[in-house]
């Protein structure tokens, strides 16, 4: 089956520079609309009945009984999430488009939103072998971009610096508890920076890709190199990192992202690669703790994962804390603050939040946790963004 390239090198990572976008255009949540009509729609796709790697490695079936995401949001700050592929009815609710105004983050130009929310949240179906970690999370998208990969180049719109700090920030205000993040800035930006933080303070569970820029010279990859944040490098089968991975401190842990399966738009699935598909394995990951573990807080949650991951196969740099094992991390006993030390990933609110107070309270009295996965994106310039797929 065909394999898109996700992992251009750095010289050939140009896409459209979009001057910030009016705030009007993130307030399109309850328009119950999809973008506009795809000018290069993606390719039709056939469904797979194998069963892939990742998911052998994983068996979601041994934490079916456990633990499925249920009651837990995850908000995907992506290119859009398809809610018409047959393992995604039902499990997306309205977003927002950041892009396109009026829409409800619901259209996917190209693919990459939808095959990151299946690798998420994709349910089971009879005859196929694919599903998602955590099929009984909800999906909250959030639409940033419409880039694609076209001949090892990436092309199409994406939003400002600006825009994408306000879709981080919506995602939080409208129930999402991890955030996950599949494109990546390779510029500080204050905003995007803020945002994180903002994330951070209350209490959700920030996942990003590290980045496919190894060959590159290993450029610092945002978010993902914020504090507070769960960078994500990729291995593949063999389990050893993927070359194209990104190497550094900021790599907290890695997952696969190499050949991972995942759902097309509209039905059917394809394969692809790169630490964008690394990161929402950590993101469900961190749907089923929330779900089997609600007293956690966001930092707890984080530590959890990082305590229970698999020792690196191999030598060398990219691994972070090591291999995620997400049965691991809903089954062992927390390590807790005398486990081994880990970057920051909690920044305090510098006063009491009642919004937070108030949805605290509310998962308290239903038993459980919302869990928000949100997409990486980045700056080129101080009134522009190029987002990078990775």
């Amino acid at each position: 089956m065909p394999r898109p390239t996700a992992r251009p090198a750095l010289a050939a990572a140009a896409a459209a520079l979009l001057a910030a976008l009016p705030v009007a255009s993130a307030q399109a949540a309850g328009a119950h609309r999809a973008a506009p009509g795809c000018a290069t729609p993606p390719a039709p796709a056939r469904p797979v009945a194998a069963t892939p790697w990742h998911q052998q490695r994983y068996a979601p079936q041994r934490l079916a009984e456990l633990a499925s995401g249920a009651g837990v949001t995850v908000g995907v700050i992506d290119s859009g999430v398809d809610r018409r592929h047959p393992q995604l009815a039902g499990r997306i609710t309205a977003g927002a488009d950041f892009l396109d105004p009026g829409g409800d983050g619901s259209g996917d130009c190209a693919g990459h939103g939808t095959g990151v929310a299946s690798i998420i949240a994709a349910e089971p179906r009879a005859g196929v072998a694919f599903q998602g970690l955590a099929p009984g999370a909800r999906i909250l998208p959030v639409r940033v971009s419409e880039q694609q990969v076209v001949e090892g180049r990436e092309s199409g719109r994406t939003v400002s610096a600006a825009d994408f700090a306000r879709a981080i920030r919506w995602a939080v205000d409208h129930g999402a508890d991890v955030v996950n993040l599949s494109v990546v800035l390779y510029t500080d930006n204050p905003a995007v920076r803020a945002a994180v933080g903002y994330a951070v303070a209350r209490d959700v569970v920030v996942v990003a890709a590290a980045g496919n820029l190894h060959d590159s010279g290993d450029p610092r990859p945002y978010p993902a190199a914020y504090d507070g944040v769960l960078g994500v490098g990729a291995i593949g089968a063999d389990g050893r990192r993927a070359d194209f991975s990104q190497t550094g401190p900021y790599v907290d842990l890695v997952a696969p992202g190499g050949e991972v399966l995942m759902a097309a738009p509209g039905q059917g699935h394809r394969r692809a690669e790169g630490t964008s598909y690394a990161a929402p394995f950590v993101a469900a990951t961190a749907a089923l703790v929330r779900q089997y573990r609600p007293e956690l807080t966001a930092e707890q949650v984080t530590r959890q994962i990082l305590a229970t991951v698999d020792p690196a196969p191999g030598t060398g740099g990219g691994y972070g804390a090591g291999v995620l094992n997400p049965y691991r991390a809903v089954t062992e006993t927390w390590a807790g603050p005398q486990g081994p030390a880990r970057r920051a990933v909690a920044l305090p609110a510098s006063e009491v939040d009642p919004a937070l107070v108030a949805r605290q309270a509310r998962r308290a009295a239903a038993g459980e946790r919302h869990v928000a996965v949100a997409a990486v994106a980045g700056a080129a310039a101080a009134s522009a963004v190029l987002l990078a797929v990775v």
